[in-house]
């Protein structure tokens, strides 16, 4: 008989280095990393946390998904979609050509994960 429901307490990416994939989500979540080493890293968040490992011969999912998968992608509301798309590149992400929509903006952060900047007021 369970006696509490499970909670999830982390999601772990996989990354070639921990270090300026989770440095790039610290600053742009503002969340503190609260663990690194040379093969993992860990930030917490008020309810969450997000992890990072480092995978030998690790492959970045590919966006578009033409030749594989994007594995898993964030969405990150934000006020000015614009704004914050700049922020994210100052921090090491980029913007790959291919965008599928005019409501958001698809973003590569610096261990090649995709990710969605969208408008705050849609949520």
């Amino acid at each position: 008989m369970q006696t509490h429901t499970p909670q999830l307490a982390m999601i772990t990416l996989d990354c070639a280095d921990p270090e300026p994939v989770s440095r790039f989500w610290s600053e742009l979540l503002g969340w503190q990393r609260v663990y690194l080493d040379e093969n993992a890293a860990m930030l917490q968040g008020p309810d969450q946390a997000i992890g990072f490992g480092r995978v030998a011969n690790y492959a970045a999912p590919v966006w578009p998904n033409e030749r594989g998968s994007k594995q898993f992608h964030f969405d990150v509301a934000v006020d000015d979609i614009s704004a914050a798309a700049q922020y994210c590149i100052e921090l090491g992400a980029h913007r790959p050509v291919e965008q599928p929509g005019d409501t958001w903006v698809v973003l590569i952060d610096p261990a090649g994960h995709p990710f969605c900047l969208t408008d705050a007021a849609n949520w």
